[in-house]
């Protein structure tokens, strides 16, 4: 009787076992391995695009005792604007999961101009209307800057950057004065004859003018190799002044247009490949 009673207890033990062997094997699978956090160390080259506007003053002095005695032309503002693009090519150090730091040079085509024209502030010479015509513009410029980045995610940089920047200027200054007139005195002369369709004071300049850079901008790594940023900086490429002498004149008389800072800001996209 007492060994039944101990076969009827552990009977549903062996029961258990039993089931228990009859179950398929468990199967261990590995982990996927953790993806490498994306990498910002390196060179890169690419291009963009963009437009850049701004609007700067052009002043007028006298260049001589003549020009001085004359009405003189008033200050007047206009704007400089146009398409820009070009390329790039940097390198890049990261020496933080969430910092880099870079250095970038670029060189842009530009299409960038401006034009003001000046009244007299009395009319002209001899009463005749008289104005001034002020023309800048930017053929190309470039930049060589420092990058300071932040990077919230992986992919995605958020950075401030400034620097050296240089362009192309040329200027051109024309008087005129339909109806014509003229001055004679202090030691200086000019003419505004009809044979120079009503033009009695001309000058140009052309230069490369150097200054700074400042600004800020996004890049995102859509792949592992490309980039893709927007980017704003603001250029300031100095003071330039040129001078405009009379056509006509034994000695010519002349003035000066000084132009206040080429500064314009520069709002543009770019793509960049990551070597």
């Amino acid at each position: 009787m007492r060994n039944v009673l101990i076969a009827i207890a552990f009977a549903p033990l062996v029961w258990a076992t039993a089931q228990a062997a009859d179950l398929p094997a468990r199967v261990y699978t590995k982990a996927p391995p953790a993806q490498p956090a994306y990498s910002w160390n390196g060179f890169y080259v690419g291009a963009n695009v963009g437009y850049a506007f701004n609007d700067p003053t052009v002043s007028f002095t006298p260049g001589d005792p003549l020009f001085a005695f004359l009405n003189q032309p008033a200050a007047t503002a206009y704007d400089v604007k146009g398409v820009i693009g070009g390329g790039q090519i940097g390198y890049n150090w990261q020496f933080d999961r969430n910092w880099l730091f870079g250095l970038e040079a670029d060189f842009n085509g530009a299409d960038i101009k401006g034009t003001g024209t000046s009244a007299f502030l009395s009319g002209g010479v001899g009463g005749n209307p008289a104005s001034v015509t002020a023309t800048q513009n930017v053929d190309w410029f470039g930049t060589f800057r420092a990058r300071l980045g932040w990077l919230p995610s992986d992919k995605l940089l958020v950075y401030g950057t400034g620097g050296f920047a240089y362009g192309s200027v040329k200027e051109n200054v024309i008087y005129s004065q339909p109806g014509g007139g003229g001055g004679v005195g202090l030691g200086f002369s000019f003419a505004c004859a009809p044979p120079n369709n009503n033009v009695c004071f001309a000058g140009s300049s052309s230069t490369i003018a150097t200054g700074y850079t400042a600004g800020a901008g996004i890049e995102y790594a859509a792949w592992q190799n490309f980039t893709f940023k927007v980017e704003y900086l603001y250029v300031n490429l100095g003071t330039t002044s040129t001078r405009s002498v009379a056509i006509v004149g034994a000695p010519p008389s002349s003035f000066f247009a000084n132009f206040s800072d080429l500064d314009f800001n520069v709002v543009r996209i770019g793509a960049n490949y990551r070597f």
